[in-house]
């Protein structure tokens, strides 16, 4: 309960910082300060509470006010960070030109802060938002391709697909799911993995969607592993769902996909404590070991002890240039990577949207890893 209010009052505080910045951007626009009270401030608070009323509502069972205040509250967020980012460079721009000013007198007037640059920065928003929408509901098919000994070369190669950070909830329902399951039937896949995230919001409404996950069978099965918005949501909820799209659970778990892959998964630690994933892997293995794990981050005692490490989590930032903050936290965020020891650790830029169904500069993705042997 402690940790859900620091990060309410967390979120709520940089947030309210991000609609403040806008706030200050826009009053150009605005000649009467008064109207701009009475009209902006409202719409202001009522988009700062709806991420947090959403959630409230949808946990109440009152499912269209909450897909309303998801919908709008989110739309009104993807829209919000492009203008807070763009207002940033505006007012960074502004003190530079204050500060040279005073030196130099004549480049005083060199600072931007008019109604025009406010209508500017504000139109590059809308157009940005509206690409990142397009952009959200294009989803790739990113093609990997991995040699290792550990496969006969006469064998065919396996077929691995990926999917990670469906956020299924009050944006993302039954028409994603239809979507992403008929890209998945035409892979020809033998294996399936989640890398957590698949559920983020209640779903005991909404057991329908998971009717077309049900239906893809690969020969070698279906897994996945937690991720910290299945703990958000409600873990048991989450797992009934998870289990009933048919995939097998991996929670500090190994399991024999064929004769020649070990998968191992860990929990995310939003559960509340690390999982010491070297302790679950083997330290020889003649199969091909791959590791299930949420977040991009890399245990260095397990280095050498997988061949391959699938995580998502960080999305690649999903709407530039957010992705430089993430990096800062997971710099392997995004595709392929090689570590110690020969291992492997590919990062999928996840194949839903968190927050605003947007994307900029990182597109939704369903991966396909080619495992073949040494040629």
């Amino acid at each position: 309960m402690v940790r859900l209010v620091v990060f309410l009052l967390t979120f709520l505080g940089i947030y309210a910082a991000m609609h403040a910045v806008v706030y200050f951007g826009l009053r150009p626009l605005f000649p009467s300060r008064f109207r701009m009270e009475v009209v902006v401030l409202p719409i202001m608070a009522l988009m700062l509470f709806s991420p947090v009323l959403a959630r409230v509502l949808d946990r109440s069972g009152q499912e269209i006010m909450a897909r309303v205040f998801s919908f709008g509250g989110y739309i009104w967020m993807g829209f919000l960070f492009l203008a807070f980012v763009l207002f940033l460079f505006l007012f960074g721009w502004n003190f530079l030109a204050w500060g040279m000013g005073r030196v130099f007198p004549p480049l005083s007037g060199w600072t931007l802060y008019s109604p025009a640059s406010s209508a500017i920065v504000l139109l590059i928003a809308l157009a940005a938002g509206g690409y990142g929408i397009y952009e959200a509901s294009r989803l790739r098919i990113e093609k990997v391709r991995i040699e290792t000994e550990k496969w006969s070369v006469g064998n065919p190669p396996l077929r691995l697909v990926q999917i990670s950070d469906l956020h299924l909830g009050m944006l993302h329902g039954e028409s994603t799911i239809m979507k992403i399951a008929a890209a998945l039937e035409k892979l020809e896949l033998d294996l399936l993995v989640a890398t957590g995230d698949i559920v983020d919001a209640q779903l005991d409404h909404m057991n329908e969607m998971g009717v077309a996950l049900s239906r893809l069978n690969p020969p070698l099965g279906k897994y996945a592993v937690t991720g910290n918005h299945e703990f958000y949501a409600g873990l048991d909820q989450a797992l009934r769902f998870i289990r009933s799209s048919g995939f097998t659970i991996l929670r500090q778990e190994t399991a024999g996909a064929g004769d020649q892959v070990l998968l191992v998964g860990v929990d995310d630690p939003a559960r509340g404590r690390e999982t010491a994933e070297a302790s679950l892997l083997p330290k020889e293995e003649s199969r091909f070991v791959i590791l299930l794990k949420h977040r991009p981050t890399v245990d260095e005692q397990a280095e050498g002890r997988f061949d391959l490490q699938l995580s998502g989590h960080a999305h690649r930032g999903q709407i530039f240039p957010f992705n430089y903050l993430t990096g800062l936290f997971y710099p392997l965020q995004n595709g392929l990577y090689s570590l110690a020891g020969g291992s492997h650790l590919y990062t999928s830029r996840g194949t839903g949207t968190w927050g605003p169904p947007m994307r900029i500069l990182s597109p939704p993705e369903i991966t396909l890893i080619e495992i073949s042997g040494v040629r």
